[in-house]
């Protein structure tokens, strides 16, 4: 009888252990969440790209005359003074070489200067004989007409031949002049470069520095043919640099001059401040990375920190630049992380004594983290961040943090 009494209590305890059992694997099970509280502060939404520094004042220093313009005297990086330091230097260029038939009709050439020449002095010498000739006949004529032998017309006759003679002598004497500048043009022809003896002296100019600065840029530190207007060396102050800004023309309209900006990853350490100083009034076509073509407009910011913070800065440096669109410094706001759609409107997940219930919330401005809630929770709320697919209306949830 004792043996049955054991058995029966085994029996029982094994019984409850089952009904124990069963009981809780049909309890519902808290699901664990992520949760956060609706919170009031400071927000704002700011506009990224990628921009560069950009010296403000550079002064591109051309060639003024066609030429050869020696090895620079300067350095990218060299100082320069105003009106004091040469930066170019340029020379008259050399003679080109002569082809056969070039040489040929160059060669002609003098040779028909040098017999031009030739004959000139003929004509000097036949044009002198012809004036000493009407002189003395002048002379004589001259001495009769005192005499009271010759007719006055006799001699203004003979006074008019010297004349003509004189002219003809003086013509002939400009003739020999233009043919000798002629010879001295065709010989010209023939000098070819370096040909040493005979070659056009050669007769330099000194570009000097427009400002005090420094030297960003040299065309070619190697002596080279350039043209008038060509381009020789950039100069600016390093010193006075601002920030350049492609941005969609979206966003742009939602800016003004004079928006904050904060200048992040330039390579040195903290934020820099910065402001918007010009917004160009026409945008451009630009192609992304993705192959897509946007319409930019480019956006030029000021510097607002000491010069000693952003010191390593030069021109043309690479800068992450966030430009601030809208702030507040009371918004109430949520993890966007919360957030999800149904059909047309943005919902959350509230938690109240543990148990999920969507609600709809009217969303105002967002940004990469946060978004302003306009309505639909309050502040101290609390809502699920990241909800899964096991998450509903009327679920048991349970922080994650507490587990």
């Amino acid at each position: 009888m004792a043996i049955s009494l054991k058995k029966i209590a085994l029996w029982t305890v094994g019984a409850a252990a089952i009904g124990a059992g069963l009981y809780y694997s049909f309890l519902e099970q808290p699901v664990p969440v992520d949760v956060a509280q609706i919170t009031a502060g400071p927000m704002e939404v700011t506009i990224d790209a990628d921009g560069v520094t950009r010296i403000r004042n550079v002064f591109e220093v051309s060639s003024p005359v066609s030429g050869t313009a020696l090895r620079s005297p300067v350095e990218v990086g060299d100082t320069v003074s105003a009106g004091e330091t040469v930066v170019a230097i340029i020379e008259p260029s050399q003679p080109v070489f002569l082809d056969a038939r070039s040489r040929l009709q160059a060669e002609a050439a003098v040779k028909e200067a040098e017999a031009a020449l030739r004959l000139s002095e003929l004509n000097i010498a036949a044009a002198e004989a012809s004036y000493e000739y009407a002189r003395d006949q002048y002379d004589r004529a001259k001495i009769l007409s005192d005499s009271g032998t010759l007719s006055a017309n006799a001699l203004d006759e003979v006074e008019l031949l010297l004349e003509q003679a004189r002219t003809a002598l003086v013509s002939a004497l400009s003739e020999r002049t233009l043919r000798l500048s002629s010879l001295e043009r065709t010989k010209a022809m023939l000098v070819e470069p370096d040909t040493g003896e005979g070659a056009l002296e050669s007769c330099c100019i000194e570009i000097l520095a427009p400002i005090d600065g420094s030297v960003l840029s040299v065309a070619s530190s190697s002596e080279r043919a350039v043209m008038a207007g060509g381009p020789l060396v950039s100069i600016g102050l390093v010193d006075d640099l601002e920030l350049v800004v492609d941005l969609l023309s979206t966003d742009v309209v939602n800016l003004s001059e004079g928006a904050a900006a904060y200048v992040e990853r330039w390579g040195g350490d903290g934020t820099l401040l910065a402001e918007i100083a010009r917004i160009e009034p026409s945008a451009f076509t630009k192609i992304s990375a993705l192959g897509i073509a946007e319409q930019r407009v480019r956006v030029v910011l000021d510097i607002n920190s000491a010069e000693e913070e952003y010191a390593a800065l030069g021109d043309g440096f690479r800068v992450f630049i966030r430009v601030i669109e809208w702030r507040s410094d009371d918004a109430v706001q949520l993890p966007i992380s919360a957030l999800f759609r149904d059909g047309g409107s943005w919902m959350v997940f509230k938690i109240v004594d543990g148990i999920a219930s969507s609600v709809p919330v009217e969303i105002g401005n967002r940004n990469a983290s946060t978004a302003e809630v306009l309505g639909g929770i309050a502040i101290g709320d609390t809502v699920i961040t990241h909800p899964s697919d096991r998450i509903s209306d009327g679920v048991l949830t349970v922080n994650r943090n507490d587990l």
